[in-house]
């Protein structure tokens, strides 16, 4: 029996599938060029965005370049009509200058020894501190770690004549104990520590203590070794601060004897006009510690910005 209508349901089935085929290769077609269309303006933007923070680091690189460059230069080189960026001829008589004829070595000393102290003192009291407002219950915890934190708010400036009075009662002016006392605790500290310990999981210090181990046992075998990049952080940035301030010093000081590495570079000029090379030269030297400092501890803290945006 002749069925016309079955032939025309088939071509109607085939036409369908094959609509539907064409129609997916379509949609692949036009997904895949979306892909490489998104996939371009990423790699543009991110281009974009690599150049202009290569821009940005070079304009921050360009006053070190120019210091270093100019340390090497002779005095009368320095500032020229033409800016020549590189010295005609190397020369060392900068560094010499800077070594012999300024007590340079001397004011390096007493910044090292006022950074060591307060950098050492400072990680410990906001070790401590961050660590009772971060895992101790006692009664007004957060009243207290609030109104502790609100001192940061406090300009430096509005600290300094009430500072400078004390120090100045208690005998300590032209010393290495006020050079130091106002830095040996900071708001900072205790909230950069706190942040971090609670950021770690409390199964280990839980699990220390079931084994016997006291509260501070806890801290000084569980929780420090863990803590070294917030430790090495917050030792950074206390270092830098300490040893590129110079309002304090150059307020507290009264001789040159206890002046520090800062408020000897800006005394370091003759009567008639600056040596430019030898001041250069001693920049160059004094950024070198906190150079080294960065380096010795950029995997620590790497580590701890990595850790930042780690929840347990």
């Amino acid at each position: 029996m002749h069925r016309p209508w079955l032939g025309y349901s088939l071509s109607s089935l085939w036409s369908l599938q094959s609509f539907k085929c064409g129609f997916s290769r379509l949609i692949i077609r036009e997904r895949g060029r979306l892909v490489n269309f998104l996939r371009l303006r990423t790699n543009i933007t991110r281009t974009i965005l690599y150049v202009i923070l290569l821009a940005l680091a070079i304009s921050m690189l360009l006053p070190f370049a120019w210091m270093l460059l100019s340390s090497f230069k002779a005095e009368d080189e320095v500032f020229t009509y033409d800016m020549n960026w590189l010295p005609s001829r190397i020369e060392f008589s900068g560094y010499y200058r800077a070594l012999t004829l300024q007590p340079f070595l001397m004011y390096g000393m007493n910044s090292i020894v006022v950074s060591a102290i307060v950098t050492t003192v400072q990680v410990a009291t906001a070790t401590l501190a961050g660590y009772a407002f971060a895992r101790l219950d006692f009664p007004g915890r957060n009243v207290i770690f609030l109104i502790y934190l609100s001192a940061m708010m406090i300009p430096v400036q509005a600290t300094i004549i009430p500072a400078f009075i004390l120090i100045n009662r208690m005998g300590f002016l032209d010393s290495y104990q006020g050079l130091t006392l106002p830095f040996l605790a900071t708001p900072f500290g205790a909230f950069l520590m706190r942040q971090f310990f609670l950021s770690m999981p409390k199964s280990l210090e839980e699990a220390a203590i079931i084994d016997g181990c006291s509260r501070f046992g806890v801290l000084l075998k569980v929780v420090l070794p863990l803590s070294k990049p917030a430790l090495a952080t917050l030792g950074l940035f206390t270092f830098m601060g300490v040893w590129n301030d110079f309002m304090w010093p150059m307020i507290i000081t009264t001789t040159a004897e206890m002046r520090t590495l800062q408020v000897g570079l800006a005394l370091m000029r003759t009567d008639l006009y600056p040596d430019w090379p030898m001041m250069m030269a001693a920049s160059v030297m004094a950024t070198l510690p906190v150079i080294l400092a960065f380096l010795s501890a950029q995997k620590q803290f790497i580590q701890s910005l990595a850790f930042t945006g780690v929840k347990y």
